[in-house]
């Protein structure tokens, strides 16, 4: 699978569960790898990509969480 398409799959899944439930890294990378077939490392890089664009965020409330930011 393409790494601009994982990326996608990824934002689109943050962006369900926002204002209902947060994600983990670990959940992210399990529910990916698994739907996907493919490989958790595919997922973490992808995942990797889209925080140092600012796509995604994360965020500590307890624990660390994976969001998407703020509008300003």
């Amino acid at each position: 699978m393409e790494k601009e398409e994982l990326k996608k799959i990824i934002y689109q899944l943050v962006e369900k569960s926002t204002g209902k439930k947060k994600l983990k890294q670990s959940d992210i990378l399990k529910k990916v790898a698994a739907d996907q077939g493919v490989d958790k490392s595919e997922v973490k890089a992808a995942l990797r990509e889209l925080m140092d664009a600012g796509e995604l965020i994360f965020t500590y409330f307890g624990g660390s969480f994976v969001e998407i930011p703020p509008k300003e």
